[in-house]
């Protein structure tokens, strides 16, 4: 890629991009050089904190000394020291919701993550109360606990003295992307991005800013809100303490939409899938918000030079997570990656359905009351079918999200190709059956760390060391094309009993 100097100047040693990719199961920091090449990785796993059944924390002090040690280890491998990075760019899991004190920076409560699911009664009586088709009109979104508002409503409702405290202006909210701004500039900026800001269920995606009117519907005060920027901007200077001197952050996008642009899913029509906890889906829209009827979100992809670029959205919370349901809870395999080895030995006679509904079911059925369920089990079934059904539901919930993409956006000229990346991108049965059920291509990148690249890019843009989107864009390069091998009436098969499979496990009509 070519690399292109700010104006009125050039870089002499500040060569070198920082991402923090602050991520649902761990913390990494890569350093990316000049030519947005990967040279350096660090990363810490997140531990994951279940207080109740459907309910899910993390400890936010937790993520914060994980991001500083990551990105300490990181410089250290790359042999960079601070005055050689031109910006800091952060990624973040979406939604997870975190209220902090101003002055103290210390957080009132664990972070409530965006798979948590105690909020489902009041998202309900919001639903019975006839709020559901304003907020889906004004943020995209549909009424459901794995957004942040009805999060922000739990906390400031069952913290003690929370409310008092966040209408007086002495407690911030934020993502995770603000959480770690505020700590790396020392409490002194207290912002986000248009991405991170349009999951909240505050936000109006089509204006651009915060809604009065959806923040009384959540009683949420105002003054907890953060200011909400550009995903390219200058969000502040890290404390010279930190890294050896101050570093511009200069890029923020949750992790969905880094992973879209670092994809380089520019274009109106494309389409990219991250399989990391949970799976995602972004098709690129252009300049207009589409309103789903099938059930899908609509959001902002990125936001650059004041311009908002739309998506539309399937998010399917139970991807990699399934996998270690397999290695925590079940014991079959003792590390992630031997899924694989263990699905291969299937019986291929064997047809058995996982519905990972673990924590109720997203896109595009957005059932919250559904859970886990195995359909299909015989005498001969054991823990390889097991495993190669955790791997296949995957690929089932991706055709979901696909298809209804297709009826809110029809296809326009050409074939769907669809861009992957996560760490269940790294297996090829998995990639080779996800193109088998779709009956599209499937590419995988040369570049995997597109979550984090993005993040690196949006950081170089801002510093004048990146090239704009479309030269970007130029140097995607695939690693490898899957392309369907399966033949149609087995496709027919095996997906009639996936939607069969699906109908069995759904609560609601």
């Amino acid at each position: 890629m070519r690399t292109r100097a700010p104006a009125g100047g050039s870089f002499n040693v500040a060569d070198y991009l920082i991402a923090i990719d602050q991520g649902t199961t761990s913390t990494r920091a890569v350093i990316f050089d000049a030519a947005l090449a990967p040279v350096a990785l660090a990363q810490q796993d997140l531990r994951q904190i279940y207080p109740a059944p459907g309910w899910v924390e993390h400890d936010p002090e937790e993520i914060w000394s994980a991001t500083v040690a990551t990105v300490r280890e990181a410089m250290a491998r790359a042999g960079c020291v601070a005055g050689e990075v031109a910006g800091i760019g952060i990624t973040n899991q979406r939604e997870t919701t975190i209220l902090w004190d101003r002055a103290t920076g210390g957080p009132v409560h664990n972070a409530i993550v965006w798979q948590d699911r105690r909020t489902a009664k009041t998202c309900a009586s919001l639903r019975a109360a006839g709020h559901e088709a304003e907020i889906a009109f004004r943020t995209g979104l549909l009424l459901d606990p794995y957004f942040s508002a009805s999060k922000i409503r739990w906390l400031i409702d069952h913290v003690e003295g929370a409310r008092a405290a966040a209408a007086a202006g002495r407690l911030a909210f934020g993502t995770v992307d603000s959480f770690l701004l505020s700590r790396l500039t020392g409490g002194q900026v207290h912002a986000s991005d248009a991405t991170n800001a349009a999951r909240t269920m505050l936000f109006d995606i089509r204006r651009g800013e915060w809604d009065g009117g959806l923040c009384e519907i959540f009683g949420v005060p105002v003054p907890l809100l953060p200011s909400v920027h550009d995903c390219a901007h200058d969000f502040g200077t890290t404390l010279p303490d930190l890294f050896g001197a101050g570093i511009r952050i200069l890029g923020i996008a949750g992790d969905q939409q880094a992973a879209t642009i670092g994809q380089g899913c520019f274009t109106p029509g494309m389409i990219k899938s991250t399989y990391g906890t949970g799976c995602f889906a972004l098709l690129n829209t252009g300049d207009e918000p589409v309103a789903s009827k099938h059930r899908l979100l609509t959001t902002i992809a990125y936001q650059l030079a004041g311009k908002r670029t739309y998506a539309l959205e399937g998010a399917i919370f139970i991807a990699g997570a399934a996998v270690q349901w397999l290695r925590d809870a079940l014991k079959l395999i003792t590390r992630a990656e031997d899924v694989n080895a263990l699905a291969a030995a299937a019986d291929p006679t064997e047809q058995v359905y996982l519905v990972p509904a673990f924590v109720g079911l997203g896109a595009p059925y957005w059932d919250a009351q559904a859970r886990g369920a195995v359909f299909g089990l015989t005498r001969n079934s054991g823990a390889a079918e097991l495993a190669r059904a955790a791997l296949e539901a995957v690929s089932y919930q991706t055709r979901d999200l696909l298809e209804a993409m297709r009826a809110d956006w029809p296809l326009r000229g050409g074939q769907t190709v669809l861009r992957v990346d996560g760490g269940m991108a790294a297996s090829d049965a998995t990639m080779q059956f996800l193109a088998d059920i779709l009956a599209a291509p499937v590419d995988r990148p040369a570049v995997t760390e597109t979550t984090a690249l993005g993040a690196a890019y949006l950081a170089g843009l801002a510093a004048g060391l990146c090239p704009d989107l479309a030269d970007f864009a130029a140097g995607w390069r695939c690693q490898r094309r899957f392309t369907p091998q399966m033949d149609e009436a087995v496709r027919a098969r095996k997906w009639a009993g996936w939607r069969e499979a699906v109908a069995r496990t759904l609560t609601q009509a």
